[in-house]
């Protein structure tokens, strides 16, 4: 029997909770997870969607749960005003950064198979003292592996996009564009979408230019003759690459690479920065992609959306992110068990 999944719940003062008690009472099957959070406002959230197979445990290594059972590991206690905030607090940023830890540590441990995250606010976190610039990064240093060896990565039905920067001011990405880390960024993609798509073969992956056009043959910026195509160049010679099993396309203006996997003429996209990939990944696949980080030591899973603190006061917050993130990290560690 494969170890359980772990959940962590996000800020309590937003979408997180809800959201991870609803896609569990659609989606947990005869699979297993232990969620991190305040245990008895869990528990109230998932008998109430018909949720029967919950228990409080200590930890995730001294829990023997049954097929279809949720695990509840109390991390801190929600107080109703914190819950009720619906904004970014000190308390609320203390609580969803120690559930992160501890279920970022038990999956370390082996005692689950793959870690998913609810949302974050980074604003909470950081002014909660914890030096934060997001999950990614937080949950490759707790890790041990520096944040340059890991990959942030949007998977969804239409696009599979992985970030070669990530959470960085734009007038530092250049700097954080190097051939080692695009071929890395490249081969962390290629292991994914092995892993997603099975039985898809070849594979073709563009890998997008950074600056408009390209770089317009260095009229528009040099990145692409300098930093991008040798890259390329480097990682064609290899034996993955120079097969026949993977295509790599580029340096490709970013709107026709986005364009190609859209139409399903690349079944992946190299994007230089953040917000290069994430506007094409929640414009065509809102709700329905997963924010993999790839590069860990275990499978890391999340939503693709934030906290949502509109949505948590209103009643509106929609679980069909975490219901992909949650089937994502099944699919990528193996499948549900039967």
């Amino acid at each position: 029997m494969l170890p359980p999944l772990a959940i962590s719940t996000g800020d309590p003062a937003g979408v997180g909770p809800v959201v991870t008690a609803a896609a569990l009472a659609q989606c947990i099957g005869a699979d297993r997870a232990v969620v991190y959070g305040d245990a008895a406002w869990m528990e109230e959230a998932l008998r109430t969607l018909g949720v029967e197979s919950v228990k409080r445990i200590e930890s995730a290594d001294a829990a023997t749960l049954a097929p279809g059972e949720v695990g509840l590991v109390h991390v801190a206690d929600w107080p109703l005003a914190m819950v009720q905030a619906r904004a970014a607090t000190i308390d609320g940023g203390t609580v969803q950064c120690n559930a992160l830890d501890a279920a970022c540590d038990a999956t370390i441990a082996g005692h689950t198979r793959a870690l998913v995250t609810g949302p974050v606010s980074k604003e909470a976190v950081y002014l909660s003292g914890v030096s934060f610039r997001g999950q990614t990064e937080h949950l490759a240093r707790r890790a041990g592996v520096h944040v340059e060896r890991v990959t942030m990565m949007f998977l969804g039905p239409r696009l599979k996009v992985a970030l070669v920067a990530t959470h960085w001011p734009i007038k530092r990405v250049p700097s954080t564009i190097t051939v080692e880390h695009i071929k890395r960024t490249v081969h962390h993609l290629t292991d994914a979408l092995m892993r997603w798509l099975p039985d898809e073969r070849p594979l073709c992956i563009e890998v997008s230019g950074l600056n408009p056009h390209a770089g317009e043959g260095g009229l528009l910026g040099t990145e692409e003759e300098a930093i991008i195509g040798p890259a390329l160049d480097d990682l064609r010679d290899e034996p993955r690459f120079s097969g026949g099993e993977v295509e790599l396309r580029g340096p490709t203006p970013a709107e026709a690479a986005f364009r190609y996997a859209a139409d399903g003429r690349a079944q992946g996209v190299i994007a230089m920065f953040h917000d290069q990939a994430t506007i094409p990944s929640k414009l065509l696949d809102w709700g329905q992609a997963v924010n993999v980080t790839w590069g860990l030591p275990f499978v890391r899973t999340s939503v693709d959306h934030g906290v949502a603190y509109d949505a948590a006061a209103s009643g509106t917050a929609s679980e069909s992110g975490m219901i992909a993130a949650i089937r994502a990290a099944q699919r990528l560690t193996g499948g549900t068990p039967e």
